[in-house]
């Protein structure tokens, strides 16, 4: 059985074919799509992320020249400014949506969907799934890089900016998180939930 988010309609779950969708009887809302190769996307893609995640925050990611003084700054520095600043819940929720929650998201996708693709349940799925789609809507990686980039045309009369590979990292990271996050097909998981029973 599947209940719609729309209505609250309780029906019985449809079989799908290959990339289609399950639509409610009473509202046409979407129950859901089948997504072909939905755990090897997401497992591909999460580990994409993973290494560009690692190369955004161990990488400069811009660097200010002006003058004859040079500045880089990685991901952590306007963190770190924002706490010295006496900034303390910013620099939290900062830390949190642009650098804890997409490293969470990628983490949890491959503890979940690894074990799926290998026929196997990982350790405490229902929590960690459920977890990974509250997680989506604080990831604000995207309003981060907007901010930078509006930072940067503003700056751009004062000083000589150098785009690092941080930077160029992170915003591939933006689509790939993006991919993953569009790839996963949840009813994989429960099927194999309900099978491990």
């Amino acid at each position: 059985m599947i209940i719609c988010h729309d209505c609250d309609l309780l029906q019985t779950k449809p079989d799908l074919q290959h990339q289609g969708k399950a639509l409610c009887h009473r509202c046409g809302a979407v129950l859901f799509r089948s997504v072909p190769d939905s755990a090897q996307r997401v497992v591909a893609l999460s580990l994409a992320g993973l290494i560009l995640f690692a190369v955004a925050n161990i990488y400069p990611f811009l660097a200010f020249d002006v003058g004859s003084q040079s500045t880089q700054t990685t991901l952590f520095t306007g963190v770190r400014e924002l706490y010295a600043q006496g900034l303390w819940a910013l620099a939290g929720l900062v830390f949190f949506t642009c650098i804890a929650a997409p490293l969470i998201q990628l983490v949890l996708m491959m503890h979940i969907f690894l074990p799926v693709m290998l026929g196997r349940t990982s350790y405490a799925v229902k929590p960690a799934f459920r977890l990974l789609l509250q997680l989506r809507e604080w990831n604000m990686i995207e309003v981060f890089m907007i901010g930078i980039l509006v930072a940067l045309v503003k700056l751009t009369k004062m000083a000589i900016i150098i785009p690092g590979v941080a930077m160029w990292s992170f915003m591939a990271l933006i689509f790939i998180l993006t991919g993953a996050m569009t790839s996963i097909d949840g009813r994989i998981v429960w099927d194999r939930v309900d099978s491990e029973k």
